[in-house]
C-alpha cells in the first residue's frame, strides 16, 4: 500500500533532517519526497510518498504527528489526490531517432526545452505513472541525464468538501 503525507512543518534548518531521521531510525520507506514553501514563508509543505502494510502507515502518521516542528498532517490515497511529478531528461539523438522521439514527446504531453546538434533535452509534468511510461518509451534512445523530482500532491476539492461534511 502507498499513502501520501502532506506535512506542514515550521520553515527553519534541521526540521527535513528531522523528519527524514524518524523515518531512518524506524525503517520506514520514503517513495517520494518533495519540499518547498508555502504562501506563508515561515511554513513549508513537505509531500511524502510512502508505502507498507496498514500498521506501518498509522505508525508513520501518529509518529509525524509527535513532532514538534510539524504544524498538520494530511494523509491521503493516491486516488484522493492530484499527484505531479516534474522529469528533465538529456538524451543523445541522432537524424534517424529524432522524428520518433519527438512523436513520442507530443503522444505523452512533454516538451523539448533545449536542443542542441546531438543532445536533447525533454521536460514533463504528469503524474508518477505517466512519467514512469514516457521514461520507457525513451528505452530506445541513450539517455545521458535525468532528473526527477518527487511526488508533488493536494488533496482534491471533491475530497476535501467529503472530508470536511464527515
Amino acid at each position: 500500500m502507498k499513502r501520501i503525507y502532506s506535512v506542514l512543518v515550521e520553515n527553519r534548518s534541521g526540521v527535513l533532517c528531522k523528519v527524514a531521521g524518524l523515518f531512518w531510525r524506524r525503517c520506514f520507506n520514503i517513495d517520494s519526497l518533495a519540499v518547498g514553501e508555502t504562501e506563508d514563508k515561515s511554513v513549508s509543505n513537505m509531500v511524502i510518498v510512502s508505502s507498507g502494510d496498514e500498521r506501518t502507515l498509522e505508525q508513520i502518521e501518529k509518529q509525524l504527528n509527535k513532532k514538534l516542528d510539524i504544524i498538520k498532517v494530511r494523509t491521503f490515497q493516491e486516488g484522493e489526490g492530484i499527484c505531479r511529478e516534474l522529469v528533465l531528461v538529456k538524451i543523445r539523438y541522432s537524424r534517424e531517432n529524432r522524428k520518433d522521439i519527438i512523436e513520442n514527446c507530443q503522444i505523452m504531453g512533454a516538451h523539448i526545452v533545449d536542443l542542441g546538434k546531438i543532445y536533447m533535452t525533454i521536460q514533463m509534468c504528469d503524474t508518477p505513472e505517466r512519467v514512469e511510461m514516457f521514461l520507457n518509451t525513451l528505452k530506445n534512445v541513450n539517455i545521458t541525464e535525468i532528473a526527477r523530482t518527487g511526488t508533488l500532491a493536494m488533496l482534491k476539492i471533491s475530497e476535501q468538501k467529503e472530508n470536511a461534511q464527515g
